[in-house]
């Protein structure tokens, strides 16, 4: 007998994975279903060897989301048309662009073509959304496939646009310091040490203010390189050492203390989360399934504990107002109004609402916060070049009273 891992939810909402053992694959799954539990997957058993090279070969490559985004658009308009999902599948692999979105798509048709069902075989490929597969999973269970599609598409459209929005908000500043600092390197590894020649050449006695930059230019000059390579190996050290996720978990604890910052970070994590969500649960996915895979989809372990800590309550039988409440994280506003769409039976719609009005504010306060960089920033090139030139011209006017 062969050994599967079968992932499934009992009625009472919990999530359950567990090893079984079985002739086939089928056999699970009826044994299963004989016995009320909703399926999530049913997977052969791997060995470490094996379940290792998974995760290397998904590791190599990440989705691109505007490509899936436009196979899901073609995906809901083919089967609302009437075509079976493996006729729709098969038309649309062949018209992908993306070479490893398409070499995925098509291991995910031969799966179907099996008897896999869809949500099974986005699963196994391990580089798709868990909010994803979880979706298909509840269209294919309530026979809605297409419309919960198109809600996916529809929450993913408004991530990317936030998300391009505040890229783009960024630029100028990040363009800004890349130029001052060009501009204070060119300074101090060619213009300055050419004027300390000039001093050196007369023999003049320079002030100490003048001393101390030629000082520090002429070190840099002398050591660039090596500054360079100590530079890089401190990224690579800071980036290795932040992969743990005790780690990760001081940084972002770390960020919500940062003045004005630490809010926007919080803030904009609390939108993702709820329209994460309020998708979720309109697709008819059952809040406690719908917790669990948000949790998985968050970015952030912080968030991540948090959601794992209002399930628990949820689960439990207490509101999850009062499980968002007790983290100890999430903005006052956002669990008044999840306690008010709880008590009003619209919990979906306001989590969208809470979603929009954060957006607006992080919106608002990037803004603000952006719009006092570039004063900042003016400031420093300001007093530095003005120390550089101070400190430059002094011994030529301390040359020209002597003559």
């Amino acid at each position: 007998m062969s050994q599967y891992v079968c992932k499934y939810a009992d009625p009472q909402g919990r999530v359950h994975q567990e090893v079984e053992s079985a002739k086939s694959e089928e056999e699970i799954r009826r044994r299963l279903a004989d016995q009320g539990f909703l399926i999530y997957s049913v997977k052969p058993r791997l060995s470490m060897a094996e379940l290792r090279i998974q995760r290397v070969k998904r590791s190599r490559h990440k989705l691109n989301l505007e490509q899936f985004l436009i196979f899901n658009q073609q995906f809901v308009t083919l089967t609302r048309a009437g075509l079976p999902i493996l006729k729709a599948l098969e038309l649309l692999v062949g018209n992908i662009k993306h070479r490893h979105l398409r070499t995925h798509l098509q291991a995910v048709h031969t799966n179907v073509k099996t008897g896999m069902p869809l949500s099974e075989a986005f699963q196994t490929e391990g580089i798709f959304p868990p909010i994803y597969t979880t979706s298909v999973m509840a269209g294919e269970k309530s026979g809605s496939l297409p419309e919960v599609i198109e809600r996916y598409v529809m929450y993913q459209k408004v991530a990317l646009a936030i998300r391009k929005k505040i890229i783009v908000s960024l630029i100028y500043p990040a363009v800004l310091i890349t130029l001052v600092f060009t501009l204070v390197l060119f300074l101090v590894t060619y213009v300055v040490p050419e004027f300390a020649s000039l001093y050196e050449s007369m023999d003049a006695q320079l002030p100490y203010m003048t001393q101390l930059l030629v000082a520090i230019s002429v070190a840099i000059s002398e050591n660039l390189g090596l500054i360079v390579l100590g530079a890089l190996a401190i990224g690579g050290a800071l980036g290795w050492w932040g992969r743990s996720e005790s780690v990760r978990d001081s940084i972002d604890r770390v960020k919500l203390r940062v003045p004005l910052f630490g809010q926007i970070w919080i803030k904009y994590q609390v939108s993702q989360l709820s329209r994460l969500l309020g998708t979720l649960l309109q697709g008819g996915i059952p809040l406690l399934q719908a917790l669990e895979t948000t949790g998985k989809s968050l970015g952030s372990r912080l968030l991540r504990d948090s959601v794992a800590t209002a399930r628990d309550m949820v689960r439990e039988g207490r509101p999850l107002s009062h499980g968002m409440a007790a983290s100890g994280i999430f903005p006052s506003l956002a669990v008044e109004m999840v306690n008010v769409g709880e008590s009003t039976g619209s919990l979906p719609d306001m989590l969208h609402s809470v979603a929009e009005f954060f957006d607006d504010d992080v919106n608002t306060m990037m803004t603000a916060a952006l719009s006092l960089v570039e004063p900042a920033i003016m400031i420093f090139m300001g007093i530095f070049v003005a120390f550089v030139l101070i400190s430059l011209y002094l011994p030529i006017f301390s040359l020209a009273e002597t003559l």
